[in-house]
């Protein structure tokens, strides 16, 4: 590794450039690229299916937006637009669905940040699948190890993570497809201090995955400002009104986690992340699980049922405790409204998010009988983050239960098989791309180190039509 420039040393953002671009190809473990491709993958699926939705087509209709040429593909459409607007455009349709993969470091979402950014600028200075992974691998460590500094007090506070903390994962991906140095690389992470956004209040709606693509924007202009030139606090992060200080608080983190065994594991190694059965909010899951349980092993009939309590971690209540929602989007963070769909129906898809599904005469007269609360033996600060225990009481009074321990989705402990894999990827690329075209991109995505342009990955994302010419733009001023 060369010496950090003297204007930077001892900063934690020079600190951070340092390692971000000391990373190489070469250094990665197995598992690491093995990861890497399926967290590209899952993400690739979702942001295809998240493409169709109606906020991604307000974002894309807003005028200005996507009207310019460029190099990087506008996901499900044929059109390339500057590389800004379409980490914009494909970063809000990446989590549109609360489709993708949930991590523990971040405590939200690690790959959306990334793969938008990611694809955006390979394709605008042709780099390689290698390069992707390489990028993805970087930005993962980076968002994880400085949410491992502000948690869990940045999360209870209620920012949202993905984007707060993902921002610099997206800024630290972007500097190595930009091939950036040191120095670029730390202003790039400071000026990203003030590009950092998104609270939980807007949680469940339109908002949430506005987040996503405002930070992806956010980390890829910054990276290129710093390329470019453009300046900002070297010591954005430990500033008394830096950051930390600002974000959390004095006493609130510990900026010394942000290096304690970087990389040694890799983060994405361990602990990973999970990749999501359900299109719902992560912190229903193990809700959902414990119902599809109960259902399988007791034959619960609905029409037997008098009260339904769900138990988690006090942690996953803010934003998923709604026991009336009104629409698609607030039924993903419902835990009552999820846990109904998971009896009724043994099943949790795509289509129980659309707003007639939530409205359904059945689900309306028995989400009075659901109640959400803390479980006893799941206090904040508990190992069991993300676990739930589901009791039914019957109309004779009995009371079956169904527990599930700590598990974020399908991760290490529990991946997906690569048919499970391919059904999800499927279901999810088949609302945007004709059905020739996805197994195909599958198969590429799955031997992403084997493909020599981002290029050609996304001539086989784009669609055979153009959908932009029937939104509706939408005037500013």
């Amino acid at each position: 590794m060369t010496a950090a420039p003297e204007s930077i040393a001892k900063t934690i953002t020079g600190e951070l450039a340092r390692r971000i671009v000391a990373m190489c190809y070469s250094d990665l473990p197995e598992q690491a690229i093995r990861w890497a491709k399926i967290g590209i993958l899952d993400t690739v699926g979702v942001t295809l299916a998240g493409s169709v939705e109606d906020c991604v087509r307000i974002v894309a209709g807003v005028e200005g937006i996507g009207a310019a040429q460029g190099s990087s593909l506008v996901f499900g459409t044929n059109r390339r637009v500057p590389a800004l607007d379409a980490a914009l455009i494909n970063g809000t349709a990446s989590h549109a669905l609360d489709f993708d993969d949930v991590g523990e470091s971040i405590g939200g979402h690690p790959s959306v940040p990334l793969v938008p950014a990611i694809l955006a600028l390979g394709e605008q200075v042709d780099a390689g699948g290698k390069d992707a992974i390489l990028a993805y691998v970087v930005g993962f460590e980076t968002e994880s190890r400085i949410a491992r500094a502000v948690h869990p007090y940045h999360y209870d506070r209620g920012w949202h993570p993905t984007t707060t903390v993902g921002v610099f994962g997206t800024v630290a991906a972007a500097a190595r497809i930009l091939k950036l140095g040191e120095a670029e690389t730390a202003m790039a992470l400071n000026l990203a201090t003030s590009l950092a956004a998104g609270v939980k209040a807007n949680f469940g709606t339109m908002t949430k995955p506005l987040h996503v693509g405002h930070s992806a924007r956010s980390g890829v202009l910054a990276a290129l400002l710093a390329k470019g030139g453009f300046t900002a606090g070297k010591r954005a992060f430990e500033h008394p009104q830096g950051y930390f200080n600002v974000f959390n608080g004095a006493g609130n983190y510990d900026a010394a986690k942000v290096f304690k065994h970087w990389a040694d594991p890799l983060d994405i190694v361990e602990p990973g992340f999970g990749l999501k059965q359900y299109p719902c909010c992560g912190s229903t899951h193990p809700a959902i699980d414990a119902v599809l349980k109960l259902r399988c092993e007791q034959n619960i009939n609905a029409d037997d049922v008098t009260a339904i309590e769900v138990l988690t971690n006090p942690r996953r209540l803010p934003h998923t405790d709604k026991p009336e929602p009104r629409n698609g989007l607030e039924g993903k963070f419902s835990i009552q409204y999820v846990t109904l769909r998971a009896l009724l129906d043994g099943r949790v898809v795509l289509g129980h998010f659309e707003d007639v599904a939530v409205r359904d005469p059945r689900i309306r007269k028995l989400l009075p009988l659901v109640r959400a609360g803390a479980h006893p033996e799941m206090p904040a600060d508990s190992k069991e983050q993300f676990a739930a225990e589901v009791v039914v009481t019957t109309r004779a009074g009995k009371k079956l239960s169904a527990r599930v321990p700590h598990q974020i989705c399908r991760g290490l402990a529990n991946p997906m098989s690569r048919e499970e894999l391919w059904a999800k990827f499927e279901d999810c690329a088949l609302r945007a791309l004709a059905p020739a075209q996805a197994r195909p991109l599958f198969e590429m995505l799955e031997r992403l180190d084997g493909v020599v342009s981002v290029r050609d990955l996304t001539d086989a994302i784009a669609v055979r039509r153009d959908a932009f010419p029937r939104m509706e733009r939408t005037k500013v001023g």
